[in-house]
């Protein structure tokens, strides 16, 4: 996931995180008073600030020509307000204190906390590259600048899940999409035929290599989100990415690399310092094990 996507989610649980760490008041939680200056909306106890609508409009990408459109702010406000008026009436409810909800709280703060962190640290070392480095950076992969292609695919697309999983590897097998077609079919499994274009600036690398080597006829299968994609390339088309698009998608891209790197690097350090304790220990030791084997 990236930083963005996880703040996005949990921007909505920030104001009953905050009420949870801070302490929820006699009467529900009342806000922290703010100048009327500063205010946009009153919604029973609850206020909506200048500043918490700002951040609402970033949130959404809404765009700064967009921002003082008169439907826009109607659209974006009464989502607002519908958001506070229901954490008006769950802390009047109490749900802050049930268990299952107190742990989701305290989870959201978690994610949005952790993604933070990571976005200051690839902001520091993003901004340290240089032009030198971007040029380098495009001169070394090729596949996403100069040789860029454009490859239109047919795909066959179904809900990926832990059940789905298992029944994959008798799949990748087939020697063709309608081969895909019948085995999922025989196997009850929902899924989607479709067309689609491909860009090679923004595949990530290992599976542009792994498609690079691919024979005309072959299918692959590969993981896109919540789904599960089999693939086959009809046609291919040279569309080199030079000047500032180039440049711009090298800075887009290396600044993914980073996240990524910085969420390794975290994965990392955090399993040298975790320490499980009871059954919980084994099972980590035995993954542990059985990842350096292989």
């Amino acid at each position: 996931m990236t930083c963005q996507n996880a703040i996005t989610r949990t921007a909505a649980v920030l104001g009953l995180c905050g009420l949870l760490v801070a302490g929820c008041s006699k009467n529900g939680g009342e806000q922290t008073s703010a100048p009327n200056s500063q205010i946009v909306a009153h919604v029973g106890d609850q206020v909506i600030t200048t500043q918490e609508f700002a951040n609402e409009l970033r949130l959404l990408n809404i765009p700064p020509d967009k921002q003082k459109d008169h439907e826009t702010v109607k659209k974006v406000l009464s989502e607002m307000v519908t958001r506070k008026y229901l954490l008006q009436q769950a802390l009047t409810a109490k749900l802050d204190r049930e268990p299952n909800v107190l742990l989701e709280i305290l989870r959201s703060r978690e994610q949005v906390l952790a993604a933070a962190f990571i976005s200051r640290s690839v902001s520091k070392k993003f901004s340290a590259i240089s032009r030198a480095d971007i040029d380098k950076y495009i001169a070394d992969n090729p596949l996403r600048f100069s040789g860029r292609k454009l490859m239109t695919v047919d795909q066959i697309s179904f809900p990926f899940s832990a059940n789905t999983q298992s029944m994959i590897e008798s799949i990748k097998a087939a020697s063709s999409l309608d081969e895909v077609d019948q085995k999922l079919t025989a196997l009850g499994v929902p899924h989607g035929l479709s067309t689609s274009t491909l860009n090679s600036s923004e595949i990530p690398q290992e599976l542009l290599v792994r498609m690079d080597a691919q024979k005309p006829d072959d299918v692959f299968f590969v993981r896109s989100g919540a789904n599960g994609l089999f693939l086959k390339i009809k046609s291919t088309e040279s569309r080199p990415l030079e000047g500032d698009a180039a440049v711009n998608m090298a800075r887009q891209l290396m600044q993914n690399d980073l996240v990524k790197a910085e969420a390794g690097m975290a994965s990392v350090s955090a399993s040298l310092e975790a320490k499980y304790e009871g059954v919980y220990s084994n099972i980590m030791n035995s993954k542990a094990d059985e990842g350096q084997k292989n």
